[in-house]
């Protein structure tokens, strides 16, 4: 090993004798160097290789090129690249090349190695290493990709790129992204042959020795792409993909209109083919001419627009009456009354269309749960509050098994302090299941603490105790204890406390609550906390080791404590607490010894 890191090193000093001749580094500069560059040639050398220590060289490797490139620039010498840069330019590629022939899966080793080729112009080399990468990488689209698009518009090579998505194509003959990309790429390639005809024919140059194909100049060779992609690939979205593609080129109306003819043919069923077909409508020319228009005009063209809009999806929806159809619909609404805009009645036209369009879905009943949601937002907005308590109602009738509807319900009916809370929680308790009911109890509690009298209140928790699941029923007897406490004060706080540990489960901070509101009194009795850490630590005491380290604490530092008793709450712990724990516990515990907890 050592014979091979000397020859690795001998190598070296010529790159090192000219950065050292030319001024660009010192000669304590140079030592420094082999002994930096020794010392990470061992390690790669070694029988157990890592990877960190070959990308810890590489990037030793890259940050020295970066400081010739400064050097050069400081100094202005720009001679003796080939001993110099190229030397350390071909010891990093052969360091990626070792790296990722040991650790061929890690992409991102290949990466960098991609980057680092670009970012040195290695074009040679970077040809290589995507030929490499993509024989071990062919089931990853996105690098099929990245190396076509490479060939295309960095060695300005449409043949080696088209070669590159066609052998792509074949490990994933139906990958929309690819299709797509290979149409962008041909339509790229007659966009690029288009100006260099129009170059040469403005410069009379004679074009018999270029030959120029009136069918790639024209995108047939995209449009193959695009013909041979909608046999293998169903789906409305890759034909929008395709078609916002094709519309970045201003030479492809022919295709444009062949990809609209083929989406309205086989997807004229799909709600997004009449979402585009629809907000198509907002692209089209306006009906006036546009020069010199005033701002009453321009809003004027504006509505106009939006009325053609609406006209298209009110067709989709007698076509395609479904939930998605009038979402589509009521998106393109809300997006359109959300714009900003000075004019005033455009905005009201917005907003009533909007609120119809709202109506006529929930007439239909092909309103989702999360639409009711943003029509009753919107009535709030609006100010039309007694119409904004119909819906939610009405939503709650469509989606009465729904907390969600519900809970949104009575927050509205808070919120507009209405009389009919109560009778409204009443319906929602009785048409929800028990399970996940948790949100409706603690809405209603805290509401009704704030409302009713503190009978009724105290009276609505324990029936909430028996409602809930004995799993949601743990955050309200963590907020029945709090209620209690701030209201009736400790005596009773404490009774309830020991009625509620006659029924589990119960919550770690259900406990600690109950610690908290002892230590708050004045005369506060470690008897009492003994109590409650106890009941804690049986629930608690095989996984939390917080809750063992407290005790300790509060035997140590309560006035009425007993450092004695610490040894046996240690020793009950280190029999108590499960696997890993007991090695938590243990450092803690020092920690806690030494004052550094």
């Amino acid at each position: 090993m050592a014979e091979r890191v000397e020859q690795r090193l001998e190598d070296r000093i010529p790159e090192l004798e000219q950065l050292e001749r030319v001024g660009l580094f010192t000669r304590k500069e140079i030592r420094a160097v082999l002994r930096k560059a020794s010392a990470l040639e061992y390690k790669i050398q070694r029988r157990a290789l890592r990877k960190e220590d070959f990308i810890n060289y590489i990037q030793y490797e890259v940050n020295l090129l970066e400081l010739i490139k400064k050097r050069r620039a400081r100094t202005g010498y720009s001679f003796k690249k080939d001993e110099i840069e190229h030397s350390i330019l071909h010891r990093v590629h052969s360091l990626f090349n070792r790296a990722t022939g040991k650790w061929k899966d890690d992409v991102q080793l290949w990466l960098s190695h991609v980057a680092f080729c670009k970012q040195w112009n290695a074009k040679h080399q970077l040809s290589k290493v995507f030929s490499t990468m993509l024989a071990i990488h062919s089931n990853k689209p996105a690098l099929w990709i990245m190396a076509a698009k490479w060939e295309m518009e960095t060695r300005l090579s449409s043949e080696s790129a088209r070669h590159l998505f066609l052998r792509a194509l074949r490990f994933h003959p139906e990958c929309p992204k690819l299709y797509q990309e290979y149409f962008r790429m041909e339509l790229m390639n007659a966009e690029k042959q288009r100006k260099e005809k129009k170059e040469f024919e403005q410069a009379k140059m004679d074009l018999g020795e270029f030959n120029y194909s009136e069918e790639i100049l024209n995108g047939e060779m995209a449009r193959i792409v695009y013909r041979d992609a909608s046999q293998k690939i169903k789906g409305v979205e890759f034909q929008l993909a395709v078609l916002s593609i094709a519309k970045l080129f201003d030479f492809t109306q022919d295709l444009q209109k062949e990809i609209l003819e083929n989406l309205q043919d086989r997807y004229a069923d799909d709600p997004l083919t009449w979402d585009y077909m629809a907000r198509r409508e907002l692209e089209l020319g306006s009906l006036q001419p546009t020069e010199n228009t005033t701002k009453q005009k321009k809003v004027s063209e504006m509505a106009q627009k939006e009325e053609r809009c609406c006209a298209v999806f009110d067709e989709a929806v007698r076509a395609v009456p479904t939930e998605d159809m009038w979402k589509c619909y009521i998106t393109f609404c809300l997006e359109r009354y959300n714009r900003k805009t000075n004019s005033k009645e455009l905005k009201q036209k917005r907003l009533e269309r909007t609120l119809s369009v709202f109506s006529k879905a929930h007439e239909s009943s092909l309103l989702s749960e999360a639409l009711y949601k943003q029509w009753l937002q919107l009535l709030l907005d609006s100010n039309l509050s007694e119409k904004a308590v119909e819906v939610a109602e009405a939503a709650t009738r469509h989606f009465s098994q729904s907390v969600e509807t519900w809970q949104m319900r009575l927050q509205l009916l808070i919120q507009l302090k209405r009389d009919d809370v109560t009778q409204c929680f009443e319906e929602a308790i009785k048409h929800v299941k028990s399970k996940g009911t948790l949100p409706l109890w603690t809405l209603w509690v805290e509401w009704s603490e704030g409302t009713n009298s503190k009978e009724d209140t105290e009276a609505l928790y324990q029936r909430s105790l028996h409602a809930t699941t004995p799993a949601e029923s743990v955050t309200m007897k963590e907020m029945y204890l709090g209620w209690t406490y701030r209201n009736f004060g400790y005596k009773k706080v404490k009774r309830l406390f020991t009625s509620l540990c006659e029924n589990r489960p119960f919550s770690l901070d259900f406990f600690r609550k109950m610690i908290q509101i002892e230590k708050e009194q004045e005369s506060c009795k470690m008897l009492h906390l003994r109590e409650y850490y106890e009941r804690a630590l049986r629930e608690f005491g095989s996984t939390n080791t917080d809750l063992w380290l407290d005790y300790i604490k509060e035997e140590l530092s309560h006035p009425q404590g007993k450092p004695e008793n610490c040894g046996s709450i240690h020793w009950r712990a280190m029999k108590m607490l499960q696997g890993d724990l007991v090695e938590e516990f243990v450092s803690k515990y020092t920690l806690l010894q030494t004052g550094h907890l």
